[in-house]
């Protein structure tokens, strides 16, 4: 089960400097009912991830991930709806959890949003300075829904310090 909260990075607080570790990811959609199945390459590794439908405000859902083949990677891609997901993923620790900040390319250029992994639904953290408003039931903020209406169809939506 993976429990996770999703939130905005404030445009104006620096975020990398604080970050461990980054990697650029490229990841792909394959159609499925019910389901998410994604394809994903990040520096040399490659999963294919199955998540199930998200409840309680899209904090909770099941996974299921498995290590496939750079080559087997290639192979479904092939098989992806059209809209690839580009970004670059920061790895930034904050009290006992790890946020992941991702910095998007191409028609999500400028977004800039972070995940945080919890053990229960009701579990607190601490927010890095740079953290700003929760979007974690916010369905255009899927990386799946990203590559169907990408950020710059939405942007302007959004108040400044987001843009």
């Amino acid at each position: 089960m993976e429990i996770e909260r999703k939130f905005l990075v404030h445009k104006d607080r620096d975020f990398k400097s604080h970050a461990y570790s980054g990697s650029r990811i490229r990841q792909g959609y394959i159609a499925a009912r019910g389901a998410t199945v994604r394809v994903r390459v990040r520096g040399s590794e490659a999963f294919l991830t199955i998540k199930g439908p998200s409840y309680n405000g899209g904090m909770s859902r099941y996974e299921f991930e498995k290590q496939i083949t750079m080559e087997e990677a290639e192979q479904l891609f092939r098989l992806c709806e059209p809209g690839m997901i580009d970004k670059t993923r920061y790895l930034v620790k904050c009290g006992s959890h790890t946020f992941e900040v991702d910095e998007f390319y191409g028609d999500n250029e400028g977004l800039v949003m972070a995940e945080v992994e919890l053990s229960a639904e009701d579990e607190s953290f601490e927010k890095p300075d740079f953290i700003g408003m929760e979007v974690t039931d916010d369905h255009r903020f899927y990386n799946k829904q990203l590559r169907r209406m990408p950020f710059k169809l939405f942007r302007d939506t959004l108040p400044p310090e987001y843009r």
